[in-house]
């Protein structure tokens, strides 16, 4: 963690920004949690733990943690981005229920590989992807 944490202060440098309790209490939020979160529910979570964090630095700080892979944005197409950690976890697209909003992770070596087939039949390389399947419970 204490790594990380470094590695975040350097980033944050890199954008002329200081790093404050507040930031790295973003990060450690972000890095407990196995959720997939929007900005109210971290806004939420830091303040039960004695965090007082404004929208705007939250905002900022959380631009900061996607544009440097710590954690990754999703919009489902409901309005609403959620965020999720990305350190330390395995890569995996997402089922998401258009009825309740659930979102559930999954992993399929068969797509990825047929991904990379298609990609490189067509001449390229797949560098990432998003994968998101939009589902109704039968």
């Amino acid at each position: 963690m204490q790594s990380v944490i470094e590695k975040f202060k350097q980033n944050l440098q890199e954008e002329n920004l200081k790093s404050t309790p507040q930031r790295i209490a973003i990060l450690k939020e972000m890095l407990d949690s196995d959720e997939h979160l929007e900005c109210e529910e971290i806004l939420e979570n830091l303040k039960q733990k004695g965090n007082n964090v404004s929208r705007a630095t939250l905002y900022r700080t959380m631009d900061i943690l996607v544009k440097y892979s710590f954690i990754r944005k999703l919009d489902i197409g409901d309005g609403r981005i959620r965020y999720e950690r990305k350190i330390g976890t395995n890569h995996h697209d997402h089922m998401i229920c258009i009825d309740t909003g659930d979102i559930i992770e999954f992993c399929s070596d068969e797509i990825e590989n047929l991904q990379n087939e298609i990609a490189e039949k067509h001449g390229y390389k797949l560098i990432r992807h998003v994968h998101q399947l939009f589902v109704k419970k039968i």
